[in-house]
């Protein structure tokens, strides 16, 4: 392999060697997740010295205990009666009317959220994954084979946007011309505090006027017109694909799915089924460049991909965090939570917890026992595409680490100004084929 030297960003963090004052650590502050280096700083001062932490933030917003050990992270995350999601699961604090327009399968417990999961369970159980390997292998084939024959490409737009948005088009059975848009809407709704993304940030006097929508981005309104479209085009058909599941099925509880309940759940499938498995595509790739014994590894002995992939999403944390509310006083990691408070799993802070994964700054492609926290833990929330993420992951690994005889970083790696989604908006690289 080519030695990976050149113009590469900091972006592997030495938190034991420059460890962040507790005075200074505010996760409330987007700025401080644009380097790649500043959130592991953070996150490593929190677990060792305030776990439960309470983090002040800007008005209209009250503020919020952040959760950064492990095993405090899953006991909030499995406790639903404790922790609830009803009161939505992002920082932003909204109120009962907003909760009402707004509210997707995130935002529900107990038995409507089980039969909200229920309706599209199957399409993302074992068997169905598994009947796609030949398709996900077919498609990843084709898209390496565009962006490996350019020599120097952006890996994010090239691979791991273009695969996962692919795949995500399948699923809706909605046209691949229509693959850009929807990646389009993914930047636009998650990246809604970042300026080269947003078309009104998040907290702007401006985005009082979309309170009501998801992510307060007004381009929910063309994804909800976008799924509308194709509800009505397929309400009453055979089809397997997800909208015809949504429109054509009843959940187990025996209530049929609003408009705003389709609305919201579409919008939630197309903004999830894209933006996390390309960014631990992103990363993974950037682990790659940043530690080639272990691509070298990989390359040696292919075997090794399966337990990679959850390395890979160790490392990648695509998402920071989820929120919770506690629905009563509770005492959790020594401080006493009142009812109403916003508690806050910084998942990728227990992907880093030294009490659960030895030398967790390593990153290491054949790591044992990799119980990561990146799709929750033990949650009734437990990520619904968990298993075709994996599979999306694996299989472009297979494909791509033989293919390549050398690959170097050629520039920058800009991050998404964002405490909630852990993004790479590029990644310039020059490869040379096997």
């Amino acid at each position: 392999m080519t030695n990976p030297t050149d113009a590469i960003a900091p972006t592997d963090p030495m938190p034991l060697a420059d460890p962040m004052p507790l005075a200074d650590v505010d996760l409330a502050d987007l700025d401080n997740f644009t380097d790649g280096v500043t959130p592991w700083r953070m996150f490593h001062t929190l677990r060792h010295e305030d776990p439960v932490h309470w983090q002040p933030e800007e008005a209209p917003n009250s503020g919020f205990w952040a959760v950064t050990r492990h095993e405090d992270i899953a006991r909030v995350d499995r406790d639903a009666e404790t922790f609830t999601s009803t009161k939505f699961v992002n920082l932003e604090e909204v109120d009962d009317d907003q909760i009402k327009k707004r509210a997707s399968i995130l935002e529900l417990d107990g038995v409507r959220h089980r039969a909200m999961r229920s309706l599209l369970q199957r399409q993302f159980g074992a068997s169905v994954i598994n009947s796609y390997t030949d398709f996900l292998r077919g498609l990843t084939a084709k898209t390496l084979d565009a962006a490996l024959a350019k020599g120097s490409f952006d890996f994010v737009k090239e691979v791991s946007a273009d695969f996962p948005i692919n795949v995500l088009a399948r699923l809706l059975d909605v046209p691949p011309e229509d693959n850009q848009q929807l990646i389009d809407w993914g930047n636009r709704i998650i990246g809604n505090t970042d300026p080269d993304y947003a078309d009104v940030l998040l907290g702007s006097e401006e985005s009082e006027k979309y309170r009501d929508l998801p992510f307060r981005s007004p381009a929910s309104l063309e994804v909800f017109e976008y799924g509308r479209e194709l509800a009505r085009q397929r309400r009453g058909g055979h089809g397997t694909d997800l909208v015809s599941k949504l429109v054509n099925e009843t959940p187990r509880d025996g209530v049929p799915l609003s408009g705003q309940d389709f609305d919201n759940y579409f919008l939630l499938l197309v903004v999830a089924g894209n933006e996390t498995t390309r960014h631990t595509i992103t990363h993974s790739m950037l682990a790659l460049l940043q530690h080639p014994e272990q691509l070298a590894r990989l390359q040696e002995n292919p075997s090794l991909i399966p337990t990679a992939v959850e390395e890979f999403l160790r490392w990648a944390s695509p998402v920071y965090h989820f929120r919770r509310t506690a629905t009563r006083d509770v005492e959790l990691g020594g401080k006493q939570v009142k009812e109403g408070d916003k508690v806050v799993m910084w998942y990728a802070s227990g992907n880093r917890d030294e009490k659960v994964f030895a030398n967790p700054y390593d990153f290491d492609v054949a790591r044992a026992d990799n119980d990561h926290v990146t799709f929750g833990k033990g949650s009734p929330h437990l990520c619904l595409g968990n298993l075709l993420a994996r599979t999306e992951i694996r299989i472009m690994f297979e494909e791509l680490i033989p293919r390549l005889a050398g690959i170097r970083l050629t520039g920058d790696v800009p991050r998404v100004r964002s405490n909630f989604v852990n993004g790479i908006k590029k990644l310039p690289v020059e490869v040379t084929l096997a």
